[in-house]
């Protein structure tokens, strides 16, 4: 692909750099732009820096938060928050070489903007590679998969939560109590089988997806940010009494269950999709590095606050989502309630993504008498494939472990630092900062491998069928 081609595609974000004839943004390599070289084209009504810390808050807080107490059992009590600190300086680090690039190419290609996909494009265009520069076009493609994949795999893990939770509830509706102090066990009622609750939630997901109207869409998940918000503030007050002595937890658990660990881990930090977006999008984009690192400063301090004491409270006995341990009193089964709810409406803008990048270019092959109905029948097709795949994996911490694993590694730590040595080879680059970017790559890549492996091998063990379903509470 020519230069010339490269610098006239289209990509649907907002600007957020200004742009000089050629050459990089002031900084160089050496971190984001001046504040001074930034220049807001187009909408002057962008985002301020309380809402875009908000949103960026809201792009990292999920459902891997409420496996992560079972992740640091995977790895030990020590080794697992250790290791959520590491990987959390890691991601953002990650995040600001996206950013970083993208603005040098920005100045360099006079362009407006850029995505993650166009940002890998113009750094296998800049390489001295003729075979990476002839297909730079396959950056974009492969990231707009690993896009769709992530985003799709995150529907699949709320497909498996609200199955999850919803039988918990149903199963222990009859021994509910008022009383939340009693520590008793109480007896479940049987009921069917998670999968069909995937299956009677599969209609009411579909109609949630015919919603296409962004503007909507963020009622929805302004209500779901809500519900989640209180659910976290009540399971926090409940960890936190009376945490048994944690002399009997070890420090570190064994290697074969660390990548499991892992999956979970870069599952939950896989945010780096939304840098770019919030950073265009704002009003004064010079403010969003302190915001990056504020904001996920306080997303690792609440990762590894409520992984570790998650673990501390519930020991060996942790469930693939905390919400599961929490005692089957009227208070913590509505707070079961109001987080699934709060994920109900969060798959709707989840698939958002996906549905965006597949379906125009399917309904722009018919004609357009038909497309409003070839647009239905994809999204119905899409939220069935999330809904199968659930199924066919119906446990609720491999589900997170794999899709960390086999998507949220390459975005989040594989490609940005390849990115980086494209981008900046050229002009000459310290050493120590080709070996940091290789290295970083080769963990991710080791993660995604032995992780993905791992995920695979304990989906197929012969205990998998018995392994993280609901169960007797305390």
């Amino acid at each position: 692909m020519s230069t010339r081609r490269l610098r006239s595609e289209d990509y649907n974000d907002y600007s957020s750099t200004d742009v000089t004839p050629e050459g990089s943004p002031p900084g160089g390599m050496n971190g984001f732009a001046h504040p001074e070289s930034y220049q807001r084209f187009g909408d002057t009504n962008g985002t301020t820096w309380y809402q875009t810390l908000i949103h960026l808050l809201k792009g990292n807080i999920g459902t891997g938060l409420l496996g992560l107490p079972l992740a640091v059992k995977n790895a030990g009590i020590l080794l697992g928050p250790v290791s959520l600190l590491v990987m959390g300086v890691v991601a953002v680090h990650c995040m600001g070489i996206l950013v970083k690039c993208a603005h040098h190419f920005c100045y360099r290609f006079q362009k407006q903007f850029l995505d993650y996909g166009g940002a890998v494009m113009y750094g296998l265009e800049s390489t001295s590679s003729t075979w990476l520069r002839t297909h730079a076009i396959w950056g974009r493609r492969v990231v707009g998969l690993f896009l769709i994949v992530t985003q799709l795999g995150f529907c699949c893990v709320y497909f498996v939560f609200l199955a999850d939770n919803l039988r918990q509830v149903v199963s222990a509706a009859n021994g509910t109590t008022n009383d939340c102090s009693s520590n008793r066990t109480v007896a479940m009622t049987p009921t069917m089988d998670s999968r069909l609750y995937m299956l009677s939630l599969l209609p009411f997901v579909v109609l949630l997806t015919f919603i296409q109207n962004l503007k909507v869409l963020s009622v929805f998940s302004m209500l779901a940010n809500v519900a989640m918000l209180g659910s976290l503030i009540v399971i926090y007050q409940y960890i936190v009494r009376d945490i048994p002595d944690p002399s009997d937890l070890p420090l570190a658990a064994a290697w074969k269950t660390y990548p499991l660990f892992f999956g979970t881990a870069i599952f939950s930090f896989e945010g780096i999709g939304v840098v770019l977006p919030l950073e265009n999008k704002m009003k004064n984009p010079q403010q969003f590095p302190v915001i990056l690192y504020v904001g996920m400063t306080i997303v690792t301090i609440l990762y590894i606050s409520l992984s570790v004491l998650g673990y501390l409270r519930f020991g060996a006995d942790i469930q693939a989502s905390i919400t599961l341990n929490l005692p089957n009193c009227w208070l913590y089964q509505a707070v079961k309630l109001l987080f699934s709810f709060g994920i109900f409406f969060t798959y709707a803008v989840q698939f958002y993504v996906p549905a965006e990048i597949v379906i125009p270019p399917l309904v722009a092959r018919v004609s357009e008498r038909w497309g409003w109905l070839v647009n239905l029948l994809l999204r119905v097709a899409l939220v069935g494939v999330t809904c199968v795949l659930a199924i066919l994996i119906p446990r609720l911490d491999i589900v997170i472990s794999l899709v960390g694993s086999m998507s949220s590694s390459a975005l989040a730590l594989i490609f940005p630092p390849l990115l980086e040595i494209a981008t900046f080879y050229a002009e000459g680059m310290h050493p120590l900062v080709i070996a940091k970017d290789v290295a970083i790559s080769l963990f991710g890549f080791v993660g995604f491998v032995v992780g993905t492996y791992e995920a695979l091998v304990e989906l197929a063990a012969p205990t998998a069928a018995v392994v993280n379903t609901t169960s007797a509470m305390v």
